[in-house]
């Protein structure tokens, strides 16, 4: 009789402990569905905040947690809007807009009167494109002339070195 307690006695816990497992998963799984969707509402209201990497595994529901309480936080208490200043007009910088004087060879491309770097760049371009100096396999690079020979130095030259070899020859 004392073996027979004993064999309803193992049955008893392994279907105890079989329905604990079953909890105890079904916990999980609800603890990760709540979680997915408190953080997917988190990212909608925060694009700009980076959410932290989770370090382990337990830590991760609790994580979610205070992120849904903090997120349903802000909804109740809306703030009103500041009000927008106004726009100013955008000041272009004084240093670009400093009149020098070209040399007398840039002065045969662009002309002798003084004006900004940005406007000599300009009009070298207006040049360039009007002679079709652009090298046709390469758009970047640039074929000098008779007139822009001197000014480069060189045969072919790139978009990207033409505003230092321009600067050279403007005081």
């Amino acid at each position: 009789m004392a073996v027979k307690k004993k064999a309803t006695a193992k049955k008893a816990t392994k279907k105890v402990a079989k329905k604990v497992a079953k909890k105890t998963t079904a916990k999980k799984v609800a603890k990760k569905t709540t979680a997915k969707k408190a953080t997917k509402k988190v990212a909608k209201k925060t694009t700009a905040k980076k959410a932290a990497p989770k370090a382990t595994k337990k830590a991760a529901p609790k994580a979610a947690k205070t992120t849904a309480k903090k997120a349903a936080a802000p909804k109740a208490t809306k703030k009103a809007a500041a009000p927008k200043k106004a726009k100013t007009a955008r000041k272009p910088n004084a240093a670009f807009m400093k009149p020098l004087t070209p040399s007398t060879l840039l002065g045969a491309v662009i002309g002798g009167a003084p004006l900004p770097r940005t406007q000599a760049v300009k009009k070298i371009w207006d040049y360039i494109k009007k002679h079709n100096l652009q090298n046709p396999k390469n758009k970047r690079n640039i074929l000098a002339d008779d007139k822009l020979k001197p000014i480069f130095g060189k045969n072919e030259v790139t978009m990207f070195e033409l505003t230092s070899l321009v600067s050279k020859h403007l005081k």
